[in-house]
């Protein structure tokens, strides 16, 4: 499943664009005064194989999973906040929940890796379970390299039943007590990164919280070196990330094969994008880094990926809430595109 997602993964024609801004540019608004929306408004078209865009409907997929590497003291939080979390979401009771209900956007709450048994079924929950959380990444691989691709296949599968759904757009959320310890480390593999410089105080550490965390990220990145060394981002993955990391970092990749716009989350899921560009370079035509997280790190991962999130709310919860919001962003940008009369249907008169 794994190789054939990414072989279908195709760079977008730059003929649309092309199209798509000709289109833009005959609305009755000066030429480019729409600025990042025109941007946006064309890789969606580019995407829609050059016809008029949509967005709707979006779906977010919120996938939660356990960390090992949580016995080393690096999250103020115990790891049975994340399955308290997962019960949270399914009862409509967070923050992501709030947010998809006002912007219109279905949620999907994933068991990707969670401490634990089987959580009882309900219709909000996928229940995908690879193992109950990885092992400890400062002491061995997190994953073995089967279950790496086990919890990436399950994100593609996610993504074919959203697109058997009907769904347009997918967005990317987590949930996981200590993941911003393996999202760094796999910032710091995959972009060449130091500790010191991105790692974060995540729920919350204080100055020498700080400087444990960062000994463990360093202790971490020096036991896996030569796994890094050779550069398989799978084997990579494995050793540094978690299951909903893996797992979203499928549905990055299942979503991109099936030409669907994806809306990246904040530093979690960013990381996930990080191992999916890596996996297959051209995931990054179909993604949209939806905020600007408030980890310190973020700025720098920003720069390094050429990119700019669409909003600055100084957030970083996770969840996708991010994701959330931004669908109102992209869902601008398309009907902007498709809803505006030309200078020669309204009569206006074009300035040329």
């Amino acid at each position: 499943m794994l190789q054939s997602t990414i072989a279908k993964i195709r760079p977008l024609d730059r003929a649309y664009f092309q199209k798509a801004q000709a289109h833009l540019d005959s609305q009755t608004k000066p030429k480019g005064s729409l600025g990042v929306l025109e941007r946006i408004a064309c890789r969606l078209v580019a995407m829609a194989g050059g016809e008029a865009p949509s967005v709707d409907p979006a779906r977010i997929y919120t996938c939660a999973g356990d960390h090992g590497v949580a016995a080393q003291g690096v999250s103020l939080f115990p790891q049975e906040v994340t399955r308290q979390m997962v019960t949270n979401f399914v009862m409509n009771g967070a923050a992501i929940n709030v947010l998809t209900r006002t912007a219109g956007v279905d949620l999907k709450v994933v068991d990707a890796g969670c401490l634990g048994d089987r959580f009882p079924d309900h219709p909000a929950l996928v229940q995908c379970k690879v193992a109950p959380g990885t092992r400890d990444l400062s002491t061995e691989a997190a994953m073995s390299r089967e279950e790496c691709v086990k919890a990436l296949e399950n994100g593609i599968a996610l993504a074919r039943a959203a697109h058997a759904d009907g769904i347009v757009t997918l967005g990317t959320g987590e949930m996981g007590i200590a993941n911003t310890t393996p999202a760094t480390a796999l910032f710091c593999a995959f972009l060449g990164l130091t500790p010191a410089v991105i790692t974060g105080p995540g729920t919350g550490l204080g100055a020498e919280g700080m400087r444990h965390k960062i000994a463990v990220i360093e202790k971490s990145l020096a036991l896996h070196a030569p796994t890094i060394a050779k550069a398989d981002p799978i084997d990579i993955l494995a050793c540094l990330g978690g299951f909903e990391i893996a797992t979203l970092a499928g549905l990055i990749l299942g979503g991109a094969s099936l030409g669907m716009p994806l809306i990246i989350d904040g530093f979690i899921s960013s990381s996930a994008y990080v191992a999916a560009r890596a996996i297959c370079p051209q995931v990054a035509e179909y993604a949209f880094f939806s905020h600007a997280s408030a980890e310190p790190g973020f700025a720098a991962v920003m720069k390094s990926l050429d990119a700019s999130p669409l909003l600055h709310l100084d957030m970083r919860l996770g969840e996708g809430t991010g994701a959330a919001m931004a669908v109102f962003i992209l869902r601008s940008a398309a009907n902007l595109y498709t809803d505006m009369a030309t200078f020669s249907a309204a009569g206006v008169h074009s300035g040329e």
